[in-house]
This record gives structure tokens, sequence and C-alpha cells, in this order.
């Protein structure tokens, strides 16, 4: 006869049905906190932009925040090292070496190279080093080297930039011409070239998906020197356009917003590849100091009151010419950097990261030992002194 009986006190009648219980509460817990902080991230990247960033930040960092308290990236002390940033790695260009290193600061690939004025400039996951009035370029992605050029001693480069796609415009003195410029496509394929004959060529920069190329030339008028901007369709020869930079020399050449944007000496121009002027920003006699094309929608120029000292002002600057943002500044700043949303400004003593409209998103005290700073577009810095760099999470 089967034993019909039930042990009150040592049946474990019920457990089996708790036990699901409890993964299913624990799951309701963890569903509805990650609920809640999603909806924080929601409403702050809804209120200012920022907040899908620091959504970034955690996945990509974790939770500890790090306010440059170890050496990520270590390199040779030079006066003339420059940096660009390649996501989460760095290349670093001296007169004597080019490399690239990767997060944890270990040398992915490196060259010797010979370089009496090294410049350095980024865009669309690459950077291009060359040597200012020398014979030497090379472009490198996060993994080396893409492509390297020499040119002929009497034909040295004079500036090269990378848009945002990865197209290219090498500048470079030319024989018997004035100056000419090269266009790389983003496989790095020269597509286009021309040799100027009328007016010397300073810089140039390639609008987009090679929609347009734009030459910075230098000219007199009335016994003064002029900039004007040259357009061309890179499937034609002839000039498509071209428009004056008023009464300033331009100083470089980028894009804000989708418009090309011209620095001078006087004022911010923002015009499209037609060659319409759709935008101006005069300093209205100020002396520029240092400024900076990379901001997501915005140009930076911080603007001296005076030729020397450090009283003057921090602007942002729309592609429409209106201004977006203004700071009065009364220390000395050493170096400004934009990208992304943010603006990084590195004051003697402390960092401070700003958004479009200039105000503060994060600061950082204690950076006397720092010499320059490169922000990235999730707002996180890399903070630059002479043999090392740091990373800075807000």
């Amino acid at each position: 006869m089967a034993d019909t009986t039930k042990d009150i006190w040592n049946d474990n009648d019920g457990e089996e049905e708790q036990k699901p219980r409890k993964k299913l509460r624990g799951f309701l817990v963890f569903f509805l906190t990650l609920v809640a902080v999603l909806a924080v991230v929601v409403f702050a990247a809804y209120r200012d932009g920022t907040g899908f960033d620091a959504l970034r930040r955690y996945l990509n960092y974790g939770s500890t925040e790090k306010a440059g308290s170890g050496s990520v990236y270590d390199y040779d002390a030079s006066a003339s090292n420059r940096f660009a940033v390649l996501g989460d790695r760095l290349v670093v260009l001296s007169d004597t070496r080019l490399r690239v290193l990767d997060a944890s600061g270990g040398e992915v690939w490196s060259t010797a190279v010979n370089m009496a004025a090294p410049a350095l400039h980024s865009g669309g996951e690459r950077a291009v080093a060359y040597d200012v009035g020398g014979t030497a370029l090379y472009v490198v992605d996060r993994n080396g080297e893409v492509l390297s050029l020499t040119a002929a001693e009497e034909e040295p480069f004079l500036s090269a930039t990378l848009n945002e796609k990865g197209w290219m415009a090498v500048t470079a003195k030319k024989k018997n011409y004035k100056g000419c410029v090269n266009v790389y496509d983003d496989g790095m394929e020269l597509v286009f070239a021309f040799n100027s004959s009328r007016r010397f060529v300073t810089d140039a920069w390639v609008a987009g998906e090679g929609n347009a190329l734009a030459a910075v030339t230098l000219g007199q008028e009335n016994g003064t020197f002029v900039s004007n901007v040259v357009l061309y369709d890179l499937s034609e020869t002839e000039p498509a356009a071209d428009y004056d930079v008023a009464d300033g020399l331009v100083a470089a050449i980028g894009c804000v917003d989708g418009k090309l944007a011209t620095v001078s000496d006087t004022c911010l121009t923002f015009a499209d590849t037609k060659g319409n002027v759709e935008g101006s920003y005069d300093y209205n006699g100020a002396h520029l100091r240092e400024y900076d094309l990379n901001g997501e929608s915005f140009a930076a120029v911080l603007l001296n009151r005076y030729q020397s000292g450090s009283v003057g002002r921090l602007v942002t600057v729309a592609a429409d010419g209106t201004e977006l943002g203004s700071l009065d500044v009364s220390e000395e700043v050493q170096d400004i950097s934009a990208c992304g949303k943010y603006l990084a400004v590195l004051y003697l003593d402390r960092l401070v990261i700003y958004n479009q409209a200039l105000e503060t998103y994060a600061s950082l005290a204690g950076t006397e030992s720092i010499r320059d700073v490169l922000v990235r577009s999730d707002g996180s810095a890399l903070l630059l002194s002479s043999e090392y760099a740091k990373l800075f999470l807000p």
C-alpha cells in the first residue's frame, strides 16, 4: 500500500516554486534599475546632447572615474612633439620619429623620420604627418602606415589636410608654377591635381566625398596681400567658383557643420561649395590667439584684447556666423581642443571642458605639468605632458 503521509517538517514542498519567484524578482529589480538609468541618460541626452556620451564612456571604461590618475601613453620628450587621436590610439610625431600607440601605451607601429618642421593633421580615422617645407609625408591609421610620399627637393610640401571622410589634399611648391594641389580619395589614390600659375597656393581642403576642392590662394590687391578661396569640381580642370576672405590672411581651412570654414587673422568665414559666403564672424580688432575648427557644429577662437597678455575672450561660432557662446578670459590659456560637442581649455592650473555654449561640462584641477590637451568625441580628454599622456573621464 502506498504511503500517503506527509512530513510537514522535512518536506521541501514549495521550494521549487520559490526559487523561480526569487529569480524573477531579481530580474525585475535589475530590469527596473536599467530602465531608470536609461531614462536618466535619455533625459540628459535630450536636454544637452551629452547623456549618450556618458553612456559611451561607461561602456568603454567602466564606472571608475579616471581623472588623469595613471599614465596611458609614454613617449620621448621633445619640444617638437605633435599629437593626434585616432579613437583610443595616439599618434605622436617628433622631428625624429612617427609612432602609433595603442590604448595600453604599447607601440603599434613606428618609423624614423627627419623633419625640420613636423606637422600633424587628423581626419577620417587617419592622420597625415609631414615636414612643412620638407620632402617627407606619411599617412597612418590605427594600425600604422597607409601611404608615404617623398617630394623633390625643389618641390617641398607646404600643407596636408584630411577631411572627415578620409580624403586628403596635399599642397606643395611646383617648379615653374606658384604652387600645386594633389587630391587623394579615401583609398589614397590620386584622383585630381592642378597647378596654379596666377597665385600662390598655401592650403587646401576636400569637401565631403570629393564634392569639391577648396584651395587657399594668396595674392596682392592695391599693394596688400589678400586671400582668395578657389573652388574646383574634381571632374573639371578649370575653377568652378571663388570667393574672397575680406581683410584677412587665411591661417587654416576646414569644415564646420557642412560649410567650408576659414580662419584668418581678422575673421572666420563660412561658405558653401558654390562659393557663396553664408556667414562670417569679425574679431572687431581683437588679436587671434588660438583656434579650432574640429567641433561638430561650431568653430572656437581665443581672442586677445592686446597683442601680448592674457586678457581676452573665448568664443564659439556657428556656421552661419552667429555667436553660440562667449567667455571672458583673464588668465593664461595653454591650449584649446574641440571635438564633437565639446571644447577643452587647458589653463595653467586646471582643465575645463565646455559645451558649445561655453557652459562648464567638467573640470579637473592640478594640471600644472600638462602642456597640451586633446578632447575626444565622447567628452573624455587626453592630458599631454612632455613625456606622457593621461586620460581624464568626466
